[in-house]
């Protein structure tokens, strides 16, 4: 007669193949779980049910690199110790690239535990896993531990993976609202170029990274006034841009209206407030010019001087008020007003004229800016732009940290 019962060989054969099926049907479910792009508390949470209830796990504490520092992501079981004691106890193992047992360890937090798990990607350690009260049986152990680190390992790279496209998606959604912000802006630059009986205008605008902050505008107002501005928002991106085409909007609205650049400049200001709550801010140069009295009245507020150069001599425009966008109420606010002669240049630019990384011993300052000036005052507009721009890229060899915009006028 033919003995049918399985021999222990077989027994332990039979447990094997059962074991390894439900390994694979484990991984199979936490892998459908990631290509279903399950929420990273569901992904720790099928880690941990196949720890405790498979493989009998009683204790277990996994941690994460996350900015050069590891976060505990799970932990179960026994007393929890601080998120700072466990880490630096973990990276006192960060040579072992391979589970280990911490039999015999002196460090009173790591003697708790029985595995010490590391996952590796090439030299960088991506996370760290201990575990305590384990019991399986020898012949099984390596195979376990095994098992183990690749679940984890597969948790890890999902997670990896999803910190990636995070960071992708980001980087995509910035690279847009620069391209948007850019569009707007430019819709905002008016001329470059502009030449009539009384006013030659030249403009250079250099955005430092696509997508500055810089605007600049020139307005005619009548038959014998016109008006300019120069202007510096604090930020970039898209919000920047709108806030300059809001800007660029209220200016032409208001300076349709109003004959008195104090009240413009006012009525400004209380618009960027109710725009931004005071957390953007604008400095800008308006001046307003009369042909018939020749008369040029302005407002700095709190914006890089304009230059006036005039039959050799040069004088700066300070007068003015402080940044608007800042204060609900302007602290003061003083209008100045001077004589044109004919043939006057006036320069204005935005502070990033002035920023630049030196280049040996070259000294470039506001005080370098007039000289360069009254030396070249009597070049036209365009001319005298482009001379300045040369005059840094190979005289003074910096190199631009910032935005700039140059606006230069020639009143006849």
């Amino acid at each position: 007669m033919q003995n049918n019962v399985p021999s222990s060989g077989e027994d332990e054969l039979i447990r094997l193949l059962l074991k390894r099926q439900s390994e694979l049907n484990s991984l199979l479910e936490v892998t459908r779980a990631i290509n279903k792009n399950a929420a990273t508390p569901v992904l720790i949470q099928m880690l941990e049910v196949i720890l405790q209830n498979y493989l009998q796990v009683g204790t277990f504490r996994f941690l994460i690199e996350k900015d050069g520092n590891y976060a505990c992501i799970s932990k179960y079981g026994g007393e929890f110790e601080p998120v700072g004691t466990l880490n630096k106890a973990c990276l006192s193992l960060h040579k072992i690239k391979s589970p280990e047992s911490l039999a015999g360890n002196q460090d009173p937090i790591l003697k708790k535990y029985d595995y010490f798990i590391p996952i590796y990607h090439k030299s960088k350690a991506l996370a760290f896993a201990l575990i305590g009260d384990f019991n399986t049986s020898g012949e099984m152990l390596n195979n376990d531990l095994n098992f183990i680190q690749t679940m984890i390992n597969v948790v890890v790279v999902a997670l990896e993976n999803k910190k990636l496209f995070r960071e992708r998606l980001q980087a995509e959604r910035l690279q847009r609202e620069m391209e948007l912000a850019a569009e707007v802006q430019n819709m905002l630059i008016p001329l470059r170029v502009h030449k009539d009986e009384s006013v030659e205008i030249g403009a250079k605008y250099l955005p430092h990274q696509n997508i500055g902050g810089d605007y600049y505008d020139f307005i005619r107002l009548n038959d014998h006034e016109f008006l300019w501005c120069i202007a510096d928002v604090s930020g970039k991106g898209v919000s920047a841009a709108l806030l300059m085409a809001n800007f660029q909007a209220s200016l032409h609205a208001w300076a349709a209206v109003e004959d008195d650049l104090t009240n413009i400049i006012d009525r400004l200001n209380k618009k960027v407030i109710s725009n931004t709550q005071g957390e953007r801010f604008i400095t800008l140069f308006i001046a307003k010019y009369n042909e018939k009295t020749r008369k040029l009245n302005y407002i700095n507020a709190g914006h890089n001087a304009t230059v006036l150069y005039s039959e050799g001599q040069v004088i700066q425009l300070k007068l003015g008020t402080t940044m608007i966008g800042a204060f609900d109420q302007l602290p003061f606010l003083n209008e100045g007003e001077i004589d044109i002669e004919p043939g006057t240049l006036l320069v204005n630019y935005t502070d990033g004229l002035l920023d630049f990384e030196p280049y040996g011993d070259k000294v470039w300052d506001e005080e370098a800016l007039i000289d360069f000036i009254a030396d070249n005052g009597d070049l036209s507009p365009d001319r005298f732009n482009q001379s300045l721009m040369d005059h840094l890229n190979i005289g003074i060899k910096g190199k631009p940290i910032d935005d700039i915009t140059i606006l230069t006028l020639r009143i006849f």
